[in-house]
């Protein structure tokens, strides 16, 4: 079977996007399917093309058996909007092009952003193959929950009608939660056709380890309770709660480590300048190879978003590395997030943007040893290649008219 895969998110980049789709695209190589994934020349989330490669119009390799092609596409950081969206429109407009000329079976386009799933439309039409949407994100609800579009603007109704179009042209839809797929049936589109194929951890990647005592003296932070956000740090993320949290009057062993960049990281530095914090730490975004040796530095993981119901539907995929590594997770996100941490005692939760909830959870999750047997069973109930196998059967049914 011949699968080809869009996405503008790929290795060596390490958000979620990248990795889903890597490691899912790894197992179905394994499963014997032939996977070609198109993709842009790694450059997120700064905008800037990484060391070693360069921004061509196209560059042909292969990854752990998977054909992996880049193209040109506008580089902007993840910020701003018009910059954004030429970001975006190119990459797609490449990936059409290329995508005429590979051969498949069928074609999966992969959102949040629109254009990606625009792309492996047209193709499918061109091609006269089924393809399927992912549906990481629901947009553009997304857009307005951080406040960069207006619900009641034309360009967010355009925006609505071309969502519903993708959905009802889809020959399938996989979304990553059950919240996503309750949406989705609210919005008129056939619940025959969408599955959930959640977020997940590879177990064989992550696992516990001791803290790397290497970085702890390299940041002077011996002796630390060590609470790390380690990810963009966008509008969505809402850090500069974290930070006026983070001010106020706490155990002295208690450190804030936020590791990653966005658009909201000068701002975030800024702040916590003006407010002379001292138990905050601000390192750049690390590669694929490291993250490990970071989350180890932690005692306990934060996951953090805006308080908003648009985000009463997602589970933010950092859950589960952490879990994996014995992290216990200290989260501010409400709705499905909740009530999975819940369900498995694998942390504390806080009402969003909530100065006395938060308080009231760290102080409970300062007992880390009482959560570890529940973030072990949550990794392995969300192990990476179970998911990926479902979404691959899924596929193969697609691909069959089933």
């Amino acid at each position: 079977m011949k699968i080809l895969f869009l996405t503008d998110n790929f290795p060596p980049e390490v958000n979620a996007p990248a990795t889903r789709t890597f490691e899912h695209c790894t197992e179905w190589v394994k499963q014997g399917a032939e996977v070609t994934v198109i993709t842009c020349f790694p450059n997120f989330p700064q905008g800037k093309i990484y060391e070693g490669y360069k921004n061509k119009l196209y560059q042909k390799e292969s990854i752990n058996g998977i054909t992996v092609i880049r193209v040109w596409s506008f580089m902007a950081a993840n910020k701003g909007v018009i910059k954004r969206l030429l970001d975006f429109n190119s990459y797609a407009i490449m990936a059409f092009i290329v995508g005429v000329f590979c051969r498949t079976d069928l074609i999966i386009g992969t959102s949040p952003q629109f254009f990606t799933a625009i792309s492996a439309r047209f193709l499918s039409l061109f091609k006269r193959k089924p393809w399927v949407m992912e549906v990481r994100d629901i947009y553009p609800e997304a857009l307005s929950a951080v406040g960069l579009m207006d619900k009641k603007s034309v360009i967010y109704k355009f925006l609505e009608f071309l969502e519903i179009y993708l959905y009802k042209s889809a020959n399938h839809i996989v979304v990553v939660t059950n919240s996503f797929k309750r949406e989705l049936i609210n919005k008129d589109i056939v619940e025959s056709k969408i599955s959930v194929c959640t977020n997940g951890v590879n177990l064989s990647e992550f696992q516990p380890q001791l803290k790397d005592q290497e970085i702890l003296m390299r940041l002077k932070l011996n002796n630390k309770f060590i609470i790390s956000y380690i990810g963009t740090h966008g509008l969505a993320h809402a850090l500069t709660f974290i930070l006026d949290c983070a001010s106020q009057e706490l155990d002295n062993d208690i450190h804030f480590v936020f590791i990653g960049d966005g658009a909201e990281k000068e701002n975030l530095t800024k702040k916590a300048k003006e407010l002379n914090l001292q138990n905050i730490t601000f390192l750049p975004f690390v590669n694929k190879e490291e993250i490990k040796s970071y989350i180890s530095i932690s005692d306990v993981a934060l996951v953090n978003l805006k308080k908003s119901d648009s985000y009463k539907d997602v589970i933010p995929s950092k859950i589960f590395e952490n879990a994996c590594m014995l992290k216990p997770i200290l989260l501010g996100v409400d709705g499905e997030s909740k009530a999975l941490i819940e369900k498995y005692n694998a942390g504390e939760c806080f009402d969003p943007e909530n100065k006395i909830s938060f308080r009231r959870s760290l102080n409970l999750i300062m007992d880390i040893d009482k959560y570890k047997l529940g973030c072990q069973k949550l990794a392995n109930d969300y192990n990476r290649n179970n998911i990926a196998i479902k979404m691959l059967n899924i596929i193969k049914k697609t691909k069959n008219g089933i």
